[in-house]
């Protein structure tokens, strides 16, 4: 009976642990919606908070009954005795951590499309995005199907993939995501004309600012909460994840010459970075991934904006497909034992599960918005992107009061 107490009391303690962490990483979510709402314009600022929240929704039932058990095996279609016959619920509460990591793939993909994407459209994209891309992947990765990628990974380079919370799993394959979804989109409106760059400025610096700290705090959940036990935490992860997002505003502060957008978001290139090799590197080259980050960044930006005239509105590419790639390849030099990293891993496997990300997201986003495109649409029409999709598309403004004679 002791025996059991002790058991029942241990699951308990992890349901709740892995519970907390889902909370944290759910309000990340708020995060997401206020970095959009204070980047784009005050026309936008409606569209942009009901986005986030319809995609969270919509990504909630599909992850649930076809995601979640597409990557892991494990289905919810059963008696609710069943579902807590095991470890208290354990698999409810996991599913629910995760589920706030899929869900972050529309988020990603809503900052690059602002201001011109239809909203039905995306809805549809999220929910393929969230259901099946995001989910075989993971399977491959995290899930019940990654003997066979990380086999190959291991023949090849000497080591599985490793990315503890997910710099490739979620945020390359958002980034990357997004990628085509904005090229076949096409720039705003006034946005390039006649070869020259006409930036757009952002609406609400104090929005966009708590959009950032809201997701730089629930990122510790993100994490640290990765470990899914509460015996496997690790101080380890905390501080490295502290560490780079210090460096990513730090780095952002200089190469940025102190603009708020990029130090903002130079915290979140940091932690972004980190979460694949949060668990095995040194706190000081967590520091240097979190810098090397946001440079990339604050550089990237620049050159996606003004070299390639790719108008990425919160630059989603760069911040999360090309930092997340960069936190993938980070964890195969910073996690080794030269570096001070516990090792375990290696560079040839890191690389090679960042590019294979890569494609993949590219191939699956070129796909599906190309054939979005073609059918339904994606695109709002000039007049409606003229009046903004707030009263385009919600029928009502931000600040309802202005438009009270």
């Amino acid at each position: 009976m002791e025996a059991l107490s002790m058991e029942t009391l241990r699951s308990s303690t992890d349901v709740l642990f892995l519970m907390l962490g889902a909370v944290m990483v759910f309000a990340m979510h708020a995060g997401f919606a206020f970095l959009e709402v204070g980047t784009v314009r005050q026309k936008n600022q409606v569209n942009a908070l009901v986005k986030i929240l319809t995609d969270w929704s919509v990504s909630t039932i599909v992850y649930f009954i076809v995601g979640f058990p597409l990557a892991y095996g494990v289905s919810f279609l059963v008696p609710s005795g069943t579902l807590i016959a095991s470890a208290q619920g354990y698999d409810l509460v996991r599913f629910f951590f995760l589920l706030c990591f899929a869900a972050c793939i529309p988020a990603i993909i809503s900052g690059g499309i602002a201001e011109r994407a239809k909203f039905w459209p995306q809805v549809i994209a999220g929910a393929i995005f969230a259901g099946f891309t995001y989910p075989l992947f993971e399977s491959l990765i995290w899930g019940q199907n990654a003997s066979l990628l990380q086999g190959l990974f291991k023949k090849i380079g000497g080591a599985e993939f490793h990315d503890y919370a997910g710099s490739v799993v979620v945020h390359s394959i958002g980034g990357w995501l997004a990628l085509p979804a904005v090229l076949i989109l096409g720039p705003r409106m006034g946005r390039y004309l006649r070869g020259k760059s006409h930036p757009i400025p952002v609406s609400n610096i104090p929005f966009l600012a708590l959009g950032s700290w809201i997701l730089a705090v629930g990122w510790f959940g993100f994490n640290v909460m990765s470990a899914g036990h509460i015996e496997k935490i690790s101080g380890l992860v905390a501080v490295n994840s502290l560490l780079a997002m210090i460096g990513g505003v730090l780095f952002a502060l200089v190469a940025g010459k102190n603009d708020p957008g990029f130090i903002h978001n130079g915290a979140l290139a940091g932690l972004i970075a980190v979460c694949a090799g949060s668990d095995i590197m040194h706190p000081l080259a967590a520091f240097f991934t979190g810098g090397i980050a946001s440079l990339i960044f604050v550089y990237g930006f620049h050159i996606e904006q003004e070299k390639l005239k790719i108008d990425d509105v919160l630059g989603v590419w760069p911040l999360h497909g090309v930092i997340g790639s960069w936190g993938g390849i980070a964890a195969g030099i910073f996690g080794l034992e030269t570096f001070g990293g516990l090792g375990g891993v290696s560079f040839v496997s890191q690389l090679l599960g960042s590019l294979c990300a890569v494609l993949y997201a590219l191939a699956n986003g070129f796909v599906i918005y190309g054939l979005l495109s073609r059918t339904v649409g994606i695109r709002l029409d000039e007049e409606q992107e003229f009046s903004g999709a707030d009263l385009s598309v919600h029928h009502i403004g931000a600040y309802p009061e202005n438009n009270v004679r």
